[in-house]
């Protein structure tokens, strides 16, 4: 117990920060557990059901092509309402649809429940973008600047942990209960771990941000109201001078970065199970393996970032992740797809700690919501061209060709995100 209260309490947080910090790491926690059961095993039971490649892309991008529409609107809407409870409602009403997953095969034939769960992806999109952009700018109020990159690392781990459990354990149900039912018991322990990391969301809460010294003696500017022709409004709406700030450099590369990512996505669960015939077990090892490395990788996430900073982390972590779909093309067996899990949830572990935090350090604070709304935009532009452009690409060119092109993608927009980001 002494252990894990250090691991997780460093002696130096002060007290009116840890029940944050405490209700951060168990919603991570029991995100794990959805994340390791349900969203781990969604394409691979699609696939099992005969989905197709475009099918599998479109599950991925109908929550994208929501977003792309709404994150603008949302970014207004958060604007003008307390970002903890905006956060914990989203969450709920996002988190609801896991449960529609359970009765699925009750209901409906192969095809139509890859149908149905394309259409329950485009219904939760609609919160799942509010929550998107609220959680960032709820996570930026909830913790000090100087705290993040401390409580993001415990935040890696604690997901780590609970992920591989998660993992496992659902690999060790579906191989040893008949199908479909175990995806239903699968879908079911997801559901719950949702509502239990909605449950911690609610006691997360702002914290008061002290004004720096220098900006406390500048003099405020006092200007009378302008009333905006309706011309401009929408213009307004929109927050396109965000464009004309130095934070486009970061959107530009971080699309690039989500682009070459998400081109590579659709195609695992394909190669999985067409090429690899991996067993529903042997890939719950596999993604097992690469949260265990994410897990070491945490470990040493703080000293990293302070020796180079979270924007060389973020391009380093890029570079990294352009090994994954590379290394899977050339693998022939499970020893070989168990290595390069390992290989890439140390790599991810560097960017997914980094990459928050580099965006953050990238945008005023009086402004957060409306830049994160624009980063979801780039973010969900890249998942949506990406996951109907990667199998498209497959098909013509193969798996193996597509996945190794991929790599070499998101090796550029490694280069990109140092030089320019």
């Amino acid at each position: 117990m002494i252990f894990i209260r250090r691991l997780f309490y460093h002696p130096a947080i002060p007290r009116e920060y840890r029940a944050n910090f405490t209700h951060l790491y168990l919603d991570i926690g029991w995100f794990g557990i959805l994340s390791g059961s349900a969203i781990n095993f969604l394409n691979v039971y699609a696939t099992r059901l005969g989905a197709t490649g475009v099918q599998i892309g479109l599950l991925g991008a109908m929550a994208a092509l929501v977003s792309l529409t709404c994150s603008i609107p949302a970014g207004r809407w958060l604007e003008r309402r307390p970002v903890s409870k905006a956060v914990f409602w989203t969450s709920v009403f996002y988190r609801l649809g896991f449960l529609l997953w359970i009765p699925l095969p009750w209901l409906f034939n192969n095809q139509t429940q890859i149908w149905a769960l394309i259409g329950l992806t485009l219904l939760m999109g609609i919160p799942l973008t509010a929550l998107s952009v609220g959680f960032n700018a709820l996570f930026a109020e909830a913790v000090p600047a100087e705290w993040r990159a401390y409580v993001m690392g415990i935040r890696n781990v604690v997901l780590s942990v609970t992920f591989i459990l998660a993992s496992l354990g659902s690999g060790y149900l579906l191989d040893r209960l008949p199908f479909p039912l175990g995806y239903q018991i699968i879908f079911g322990i997801g559901f719950f771990g949702a509502a239990m990391s909605s449950l911690h969301l609610y006691f997360v809460r702002p914290l008061p941000q002290p004004a720096s010294k220098v900006d406390s003696l500048l003099p405020q500017p006092v200007s009378p109201p302008e009333r905006p022709s309706p011309r401009r409004s929408w213009l307004a709406a929109l927050r396109t001078d965000i464009w004309q700030t130095p934070f486009h450099g970061p959107l530009l590369v971080m699309f690039a970065f989500h682009l070459a990512q998400y081109l590579a996505i659709p195609l695992f669960p394909l190669y999985f199970v067409h090429q690899l015939n991996l067993t529903d077990q042997q890939i719950g090892i596999g993604t097992a393996l690469f949260y265990l490395s994410v897990l070491v990788g945490s470990t040493q996430l703080d000293r990293l970032t302070h020796r180079l900073g979270h924007h060389k982390m973020t391009g380093f972590g890029a570079l990294g992740m352009s090994l994954y779909p590379s290394l899977l093309a050339l693998s022939r067996h499970a020893g070989g797809y168990y290595l390069v899990s390992a290989v890439g949830g140390f790599t991810w572990a560097m960017l997914s700690g980094a990459y928050p935090n580099y965006l953050l350090e990238k945008i005023p604070a009086s402004d957060r919501p409306a830049h994160l709304a624009w980063y979801n935009i780039i973010l969900n532009a890249a998942v949506l061209v990406g996951s109907l452009t990667g199998p498209a690409l497959a098909h013509n060119i193969g798996l193996g060709t597509a996945l190794i092109l991929f790599g070499v993608l998101r090796l550029l927009s490694g280069i990109a995100i140092l030089k320019w980001g």
